[in-house]
């Protein structure tokens, strides 16, 4: 429940009168809200650890100064979460720095996240072992147990700048040569300092749980889901996801642009027409490598492409069409989505909606039917499904398959086998696509996935639906919580990951995404993430789209593709 303080004229004195759990009390200006939080802890289910006031994200180490509203955030919260992950980042660098010594390190990353875990790697002289893995995970329990506060001073931009130098942090140097505003938060612990994109927890003693993993050339750092924020749950390595997302942070470092900072220099030098064709000519040699894996096949009759929302299904689509084509076979596009059930025998959530991203939602038995019959070389009339009517309706599309056709089936239950079960394994290709971001903010601070396709969609929504920016936010958990479900348990299932993330795009869509979350009003709901985007987008310098190719992933959003995508 949350703890509310109402607003009003403030008391007498030293005291504000605040309404607490429908009790209403006095409390005496300059206390905490973390010695607030702690006296009412026992009325929440999960740790807090952040809180909002009078709608805006507070540390806990603020004071109550006049009469406000305050909900506390808890390690489920999404913006409690991601605090939680900051805290025990910092508390892992300090801890590497501590029994490494920092004279041994070049440089420690925190490069990606795979699943519930953070992929970390250290350039150093010394060698990552489960020997020193072990001292690392024992000093971050003494800082964690020693409760340790982390301790924030504001410093103007240039002594930011000299302390990141100071300290070997050159990206964040980089980073903040092209910031605008005039003061940065530093944040310290244990006189170890750094510099964090976002809020950070009171003190260490609230970071109780995580787990180390040593992993190919660095370390995991695993931290509890959202669902279950006091329990670690066994790791499952992601082996396909991960190989694909080293290979795209590899292709950036190899470009010198593995950091916002890095991007700003080139987009500054004039180099970023270069850099766009350069990445776009990436791209089509990766979908030209998957063209020619499913033609040596010789047995593919089905190309099953899933992905999460906004990670450009549809181009890929059509530019893998293309370079089947190339290879003399007759690719046919064909969505799942025509196979709707009729709306009114749409399966409902836990909430009484309908649930259109559940497999149920889905004639699975008219599906495989219709692909088995064009697998068997028969004339079948495909449907058409009528999203104003709700129903599914025959126009007339027959397809009937040859030696050289494929079908190349796009839906987010591509790589479920249960969507295709009667269907021979040999004659699946399955294709997982999502935008992995390939670059980072910088050495500590990882571009979050999702926010790159956050933006995408609010940007695509805005300009082919009229979607106000603020709907596209409030939709959101739910789109995730979808792709949670039915997308990412399935991606390690894939024959081929395809990362459609383009390492300029963010300078690009910053131009189309700022106005219109300028314009969600600050009493609105999602005001909060609107603020929280857009400082993200402040880091970099915008760019036009002009330059931009007519078939690049991108035109899917901005507009202008040679595609017909909506």
């Amino acid at each position: 429940m949350p703890i509310i303080v109402t607003k009003g004229e403030k008391a007498m004195n030293d005291k504000v009168k605040v309404l607490l759990y429908g009790e209403e009390m006095e409390v005496e200006v300059g206390t905490t809200l973390l010695e607030l939080s702690r006296k009412y802890q026992d009325k929440e289910e999960n740790d807090i650890i952040l809180a909002l006031v009078d709608r805006k994200l507070r540390e806990l180490t603020k004071e109550i100064t006049k009469p406000c509203e305050i909900k506390f955030l808890t390690t489920r919260d999404d913006a409690g979460r991601k605090t939680y992950v900051r805290g025990i980042t910092l508390v892992l660098i300090k801890a590497v720095y501590n029994v490494i010594g920092s004279d041994n390190i070049d440089k420690f990353l925190v490069q990606f996240s795979l699943g519930n875990g953070f992929y970390c790697k250290l350039e150093s002289k010394v060698v990552l072992t489960n020997e020193i893995l072990e001292k690392i995970s024992k000093k971050m329990e003494s800082i964690i147990k020693a409760d340790m506060p982390f301790e924030k001073r504001t410093v103007g931009t240039d002594e930011a700048m000299e302390l990141f130098r100071k300290n070997r942090m050159y990206d964040k140097e980089k980073l903040f040569k092209y910031r605008r505003v005039s003061k940065a938060n530093i944040y310290s612990l244990g006189g170890f300092e750094d510099y964090f994109y976002g809020y950070m927890p009171a003190s260490t003693g609230m970071l109780k749980y995580f787990k180390l993993h040593l992993y190919d050339e660095g370390l995991i750092l695993q931290v509890p889901s959202a669902k279950t924020p006091t329990v670690i749950d066994d790791y499952k390595p992601l082996d396909k996801l991960y190989n694909t997302l080293k290979e795209s942070s590899e292709w950036g470092v190899a470009m010198n642009v593995d950091t916002v900072g890095a991007l700003n220099d080139v987009i500054s030098s004039g180099g970023i027409n270069d850099l766009i064709l350069v990445q776009e000519a990436f791209q089509e040699k990766k979908i030209a490598e998957i063209a020619e894996q499913i033609k040596e096949a010789g047995n593919k009759k089905f190309v099953m492409i899933a992905g999460p929302s906004s990670s450009g299904k549809t181009t890929f689509s059509h530019r893998l069409s293309i370079q089947l084509m190339t290879h003399g076979l007759k690719p046919h596009p064909i969505a799942v989505d025509n196979y709707f059930v009729d709306r009114e025998h749409t399966p409902l959530d836990e909430d009484g909606n309908p649930n259109f991203e559940c497999l149920g939602a889905i004639d699975v038995e008219k599906f495989n039917q219709d692909m088995t019959a064009l697998l068997n070389g028969e004339r079948v009339e495909l449907p058409e499904f009528n999203f104003k009517t709700g129903k599914r309706e025959y126009k007339g599309n027959y397809k009937q398959l040859g030696e050289d056709d494929i079908l190349v089936i796009e839906g987010i239950h591509c790589l479920n086998d249960k969507l295709s079960y009667s269907l021979p394994q040999e004659s699946k290709f399955k294709i997982y696509i999502s935008a992995l971001a390939q670059i980072n903010v910088d050495e500590h601070n990882r571009i979050q996935t999702t926010d790159g396709r956050l933006i995408r969609r609010m940007v695509r929504d805005n300009r082919t639906r009229g979607t106000k920016a603020g709907a596209t936010i409030a939709m959101w958990p739910s789109v995730r919580k979808g792709e949670n479900e039915n997308i990412f348990p399935f991606q390690e299932e894939a024959d081929v990951m395809f990362n459609s993330a383009l390492i300029y795009e963010l300078a690009v869509l910053k131009q189309y995404a700022e106005p219109v979350l300028f314009g969600i009003d600050r009493d609105s709901d999602e005001y909060m993430e609107a603020k929280r985007l857009l400082k993200f987008l402040d880091y970099f310098i915008g760019v036009s789209s002009e330059e931009i190719p007519k078939n690049s992933i991108l035109r899917e959003f901005v507009g202008g593709s040679c595609f017909k995508v909506g």
